[in-house]
């Protein structure tokens, strides 16, 4: 009897948290989604760009030299990785600069710290608020990749979605934890600077990791970036029983870790 009552109690607190987190982003989905058009646009630019100067440009002489690993030529076999590219640098930039803007400028934050919530909810809330923002411009590059490629289904598989979803979770978190520390907008320029931008080259959205050496190898595998593009690749264009696994484990470890971070960091801010 006991048991069943300590269930119960866990099973409200786990209500209750999922709740709350949803109420912190609906609060932000209201503000985003009248921006929804520009959101896409602004996470658009880069990947198309990238596709047209890299994937037709220099690929063509690079399907003349090799095979890629995966995929039938090198447009193919780096869309993917502009798929990952574009959700990272939205889900962590739009995370960080709507938290940075609200506790610097509009000064709205302290509202929502002051909120009865537990610290975890509203890690959550914001955390979902960059997924969505991820998933908006991965979407339009989704779009992109099918009209380039055909394969519907390559890009819309439900193993593609959720490594796509995890990595938006990822670095929509750590847009969360930078968001809470950055003391001006200048700064969010220096963590995407030597953050973001370097991960965009090094994150294996271009190349292929398992051919680097091994001391390359052991730099560009501790980037999150780099499971989320093999994973993204696997799931287009690889066989079921090729998928590397611990992609997933990864990307989920790493967004568990974050979201701990961020609630000890909501439950010790002082703004």
């Amino acid at each position: 009897m006991e048991s069943c009552s300590l269930g119960h109690k866990y099973f409200r607190q786990l209500q209750s948290l999922i709740t709350d987190s949803f109420t912190i982003f609906w609060g932000d989905w209201l503000d985003l989604r009248v921006r929804v058009v520009q959101v896409i646009a602004s996470g658009l630019v880069s990947p198309l760009i990238y596709i047209l100067g890299f994937g037709l440009g220099l690929g063509s002489a690079l399907d003349q030299a090799m095979k890629p690993a995966a995929g039938d030529n090198y447009l193919q076999f780096i869309l993917p990785g502009m798929v990952a590219l574009s959700s990272m640098v939205i889900s962590f930039g739009g995370t960080t600069f709507s938290i940075c803007g609200d506790r610097l400028f509009t000064k709205t934050f302290e509202e929502v710290i002051l909120t009865p919530i537990h610290p975890l909810a509203l890690h959550l809330g914001k955390m979902l608020a960059g997924v969505v923002r991820g998933m908006l411009t991965a979407g339009s590059v989704i779009l992109v990749a099918v009209l380039f490629t055909g394969k519907l289904w390559s890009f819309l598989n439900p193993l593609f979605l959720l490594v796509l979803i995890l990595n938006c979770a990822v670095f929509a978190g750590l847009g969360v934890i930078v968001g809470l520390n950055v003391k001006s907008l200048e700064s969010v320029g220096i963590y995407n600077n030597f953050l973001i931008v370097p991960m965009s080259f090094l994150g294996a959205t271009f190349f292929d990791p398992a051919t680097l050496p091994a001391v390359l190898k052991g730099v560009v595998y501790l980037l999150p970036l780099t499971y989320t593009s093999i994973g993204l690749r696997s799931a287009a264009y690889l066989p079921i029983e090729q998928f590397p696994w611990y992609v997933i484990v990864v990307l989920l470890a790493i967004a568990i870790l974050l979201a701990a971070r961020g609630a000890y960091q909501f439950s010790h801010l002082q703004d």
